[in-house]
Protein backbone atom coordinates (compact mmCIF):
# COMPACT_ATOMS: atom_id res chain seq x y z
CA UNK A 1 0.00 0.00 0.00
CA UNK A 2 1.26 3.51 -0.72
CA UNK A 3 1.93 5.82 2.21
CA UNK A 4 -0.04 9.05 2.36
CA UNK A 5 0.82 12.23 4.26
CA UNK A 6 -2.14 14.19 5.61
CA UNK A 7 -1.64 17.81 6.72
CA UNK A 8 -4.23 19.75 8.71
CA UNK A 9 -3.43 23.47 8.84
CA UNK A 10 -7.00 24.77 9.15
CA UNK A 11 -6.22 26.44 12.49
CA UNK A 12 -3.50 29.12 12.28
CA UNK A 13 -2.16 28.32 15.76
CA UNK A 14 -1.65 24.59 15.13
CA UNK A 15 -0.50 22.29 12.32
CA UNK A 16 -1.02 18.52 12.40
CA UNK A 17 0.70 15.99 10.16
CA UNK A 18 -0.10 12.28 9.89
CA UNK A 19 1.42 9.55 7.76
CA UNK A 20 -0.91 6.64 6.99
CA UNK A 21 -0.19 3.35 5.27
CA UNK A 22 -3.56 2.13 3.99
CA UNK A 23 -5.82 2.38 7.05
CA UNK A 24 -2.94 2.27 9.56
CA UNK A 25 -1.50 5.38 11.22
CA UNK A 26 2.29 5.16 10.94
CA UNK A 27 3.35 8.56 12.28
CA UNK A 28 1.71 11.62 13.85
CA UNK A 29 3.17 14.98 14.79
CA UNK A 30 1.83 18.43 15.57
CA UNK A 31 3.25 21.88 16.05
CA UNK A 32 1.62 24.60 18.11
CA UNK A 33 2.42 28.32 18.31
CA UNK A 34 1.38 28.48 21.98
CA UNK A 35 3.57 25.55 23.06
CA UNK A 36 7.33 25.43 22.57
CA UNK A 37 8.41 22.41 20.54
CA UNK A 38 11.13 20.32 22.16
CA UNK A 39 11.15 17.42 19.71
CA UNK A 40 14.14 17.39 17.35
CA UNK A 41 15.90 20.00 19.48
CA UNK A 42 19.47 19.64 20.70
CA UNK A 43 20.16 19.96 24.43
CA UNK A 44 23.22 19.84 26.64
CA UNK A 45 22.48 17.37 29.43
CA UNK A 46 24.26 15.35 32.09
CA UNK A 47 23.73 11.59 32.27
CA UNK A 48 22.46 10.87 35.77
CA UNK A 49 21.84 7.14 35.42
CA UNK A 50 22.34 4.41 32.83
CA UNK A 51 19.77 1.63 32.87
CA UNK A 52 20.99 -1.33 30.77
CA UNK A 53 17.73 -3.26 31.22
CA UNK A 54 15.85 -0.40 29.52
CA UNK A 55 18.65 0.18 27.00
CA UNK A 56 18.52 3.87 27.94
CA UNK A 57 20.02 6.65 30.02
CA UNK A 58 18.30 9.17 32.25
CA UNK A 59 19.55 12.71 31.76
CA UNK A 60 19.28 16.07 33.54
CA UNK A 61 18.88 19.17 31.36
CA UNK A 62 19.43 21.51 34.30
CA UNK A 63 17.04 22.96 36.82
CA UNK A 64 14.15 20.58 37.26
CA UNK A 65 14.15 19.19 33.71
CA UNK A 66 14.88 15.50 33.25
CA UNK A 67 14.72 13.21 30.24
CA UNK A 68 14.94 9.66 28.93
CA UNK A 69 17.44 8.91 26.16
CA UNK A 70 17.22 5.50 24.41
CA UNK A 71 20.58 4.06 23.36
CA UNK A 72 19.25 3.75 19.80
CA UNK A 73 19.11 7.57 19.63
CA UNK A 74 22.83 7.92 20.47
CA UNK A 75 25.33 7.89 17.60
CA UNK A 76 27.85 5.01 17.94
CA UNK A 77 30.78 7.46 17.94
CA UNK A 78 29.69 8.58 21.43
CA UNK A 79 30.06 5.08 22.89
CA UNK A 80 33.83 5.39 23.29
CA UNK A 81 34.54 4.47 26.90
CA UNK A 82 37.80 5.75 28.44
CA UNK A 83 40.39 2.97 28.88
CA UNK A 84 40.45 3.18 32.70
CA UNK A 85 36.65 2.97 32.89
CA UNK A 86 36.57 0.08 30.40
CA UNK A 87 39.15 -1.87 32.45
CA UNK A 88 37.17 -1.25 35.65
CA UNK A 89 33.99 -2.52 33.99
CA UNK A 90 35.73 -5.65 32.69
CA UNK A 91 37.32 -6.32 36.09
CA UNK A 92 33.91 -6.07 37.78
CA UNK A 93 32.51 -8.80 35.50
Amino acid sequence: MPKTMLIDATHPEETRVAVVDGNRLVEFDYESKVRKQLKSSIFLAKVTRVEPSLQAAFVNFGGNRHGFLPFSEIHPDYFRIPIADREALLAAQ
